[in-house]
């Protein structure tokens, strides 16, 4: 299906845009082996208009993934290997002098796209890491002065190895929190990778997705109508006092030196309307809210170093306060 052509006969309905986007798994599968959770978290956060953090070992296709849910979504995608010597420019765009009308131009950076890939990006120092901040937030890079807004759709997802710290710089907590989920890619189980294997002796080439078959199924005008009909899920009080309850016990959480902000409890919210519409409920109800709890909270605390040293995660202090806290019936 191509949705330069079909989606106009149906742009704004959300019916068939919450299918569209539900046939994502299936496209992308057609690249990557097992990776549901992952996938579902990129179009939580497109419908979201955040951004996503990646973490995972090295060759776990973090890539490969965010790659095939461009081509399946028809959106132009931008890939930047973030190093030590990567400068802001190098993201975000600069001024460049033509001899011929001996006038500046802006030249734009890699950021002017709609599905952005940051790789390794706790590789580069924090005043390039930094220059991707106002992109993130304010959807717009100032250069010489001007601000120049960036395409909508707009998503950000960046990767770090979370064991390779030698010539690293971590980002910090502001940072951190300006991503809205922060997705873990775990090693495949032993027939995954298996089926990974296979498909590898049978000729798939991860850099030909045309090949591998992945083909447009959703597009813009899908996503659009996604995001009215989000917008329009309803949440009652005692959810979004739920939602604040969690956020609240994070603070108060005796392992942390650093719980979850209102911007933290907004997210979560957000995300939680995202997925009670992608399940198919114009409502959200507790279970939405711990199905999204972990990956939008998760890089928004901060561990004390004895708790650390005593092996406790972020994901198990979280998971102990959604156990404690009085569900709303």
């Amino acid at each position: 299906m191509d949705p330069t052509t079909d989606n106009a006969g149906y742009a704004g309905d959300p019916g068939r845009s919450r299918a569209s986007l539900e046939s994502l798994r299936a496209e992308i599968a057609k690249a990557v082996v097992g990776q549901d959770p992952a996938v579902t978290g990129l179009v939580v956060a497109l419908l979201c208009r955040g951004h996503v953090l990646l973490e995972g070992v090295p060759g776990v296709a973090k890539t490969l993934l965010v790659r095939a849910l461009a081509s399946a979504l028809e959106l132009d995608t931008k890939r930047v290997q973030f190093t030590p010597d990567l400068m802001p420019s190098d993201v975000t765009g600069s001024l460049v002098y033509d001899t011929r009308t001996a006038e500046f131009s802006f030249q734009p950076g890699p950021v002017f796209t709609n599905l952005l890939l940051a790789d390794e990006i706790n590789r580069t120092p924090p005043k390039t890491q930094s220059s991707l901040l106002e992109a993130m937030e304010e959807r717009q890079v100032t250069v010489d002065g001007t601000p120049r807004p960036l395409p909508d759709p707009f998503l950000v997802a960046a990767t770090q190895n979370p064991v390779e710290y030698e010539g690293t710089y971590p980002l910090p907590e502001a940072q951190l929190d300006r991503f809205l989920l922060k997705l873990t890619i775990p090693l495949p189980s032993r027939q995954d990778e298996i089926d990974v294997l296979t498909r590898h002796a049978g000729g798939f080439n991860p850099r030909d997705l045309r090949a591998a078959g992945v083909r447009p199924v959703a597009g813009p005008a899908d996503l659009e109508a996604a995001r009215a009909a989000v917008a329009k899920t309803s949440i009652s009080p005692e959810i979004t006092a739920y939602v604040v309850d969690i956020c609240r016990a994070t603070r108060e959480s005796p392992s942390l030196t650093l719980g979850v902000s209102p911007r933290g409890a907004t997210a979560l919210l957000a995300t939680s309307r995202a997925w009670a519409w992608l399940t198919g409920r114009d409502y959200v109800i507790p279970d939405d809210v711990k199905a999204l709890a972990l990956p939008t909270l998760r890089h928004r605390v901060q561990l004390r170093p004895e708790a650390e040293m005593e092996g406790v995660t972020a994901d198990s202090v979280i998971n102990a306060i959604l156990a404690h806290v009085p569900v709303p019936r």
